[in-house]
């Protein structure tokens, strides 16, 4: 059972058993109000699950426990903004030592790519897009799955202008996505453990540094 969560571009929340199916998926659009958001996402997120455990277990108590063991938290490392994808990645691992389960990285272009995949299977490559403020936008290059499942990122995600979008892609098909699925998130993690990758590292993908800098030391005045 994993539970996947993101805050690259809304909130998301999700959750998945052990055979990869998604027990609950739930999300809060908007840019800002991620700390207000993830708290109740993960109540409705877990109330979600164990109902569905124990639905399960009513209907063949012998095989079916009331609920899972949680046993990874996923947490989506962007591209996203500074701020709010810091209190996506906080959340999950706060969630993942609390119940004494390791956090798997993963790249939230990654589980956006999956769904387009998993939805029309495209032959040829393709492009996801999000809006990375400052009129400037992160895109990824993707071209079907590898050997494990896991979307094969041809072009590592980079900024782009927005006004150079249509001159750097040409004709390649783009995506543009406003919302990740905290499930899918889950499903790439899902996949990564199966496989024994680590996906990305443990720092966010911010692209571009943060506003706030360390103050320097105050110039000497005087003799």
């Amino acid at each position: 059972m994993i539970l996947g969560v993101d805050t690259s571009l809304g909130s998301a929340v999700g959750l998945i058993g052990r055979d990869g199916r998604t027990l609950a998926d739930v999300s809060q659009t908007g840019r800002l109000g991620h700390a207000e958001a993830i708290g109740s996402l993960l109540e409705q997120v877990l109330a979600a699950a164990t109902s569905a455990g124990a639905t399960s277990a009513t209907a063949d108590s012998d095989e079916h426990p009331a609920q899972d063991p949680l046993t990874h938290v996923a947490a989506g490392m962007g591209p996203g903004p500074f701020t709010g994808l810091r209190i996506g990645i906080a959340a999950a691992r706060a969630f993942a030592l609390g119940r004494g389960v390791p956090v798997i990285a993963v790249p939230s272009h990654h589980a956006a790519a999956l769904e387009v995949i998993e939805a029309d299977a495209p032959a040829e490559p393709f492009a996801i897009l999000t809006d990375a403020r400052r009129r400037e936008t992160a895109v990824t290059v993707y071209e079907g799955i590898d050997v494990d499942g896991i979307p094969h990122a041809v072009v590592d995600t980079v900024l782009v202008p927005q006004a150079d979008v249509d001159r750097k892609l040409g004709a390649l098909r783009r995506i543009e996505v406003t919302a990740i699925s905290g499930a899918a998130v889950a499903r790439i993690a899902r996949r990564a453990v199966a496989a024994g990758r680590t996906l990305t590292g443990s720092e966010p993908l911010y692209l571009r540094p943060p506003d706030a800098r360390v103050p320097t030391a105050p110039k000497r005045v005087g003799p």
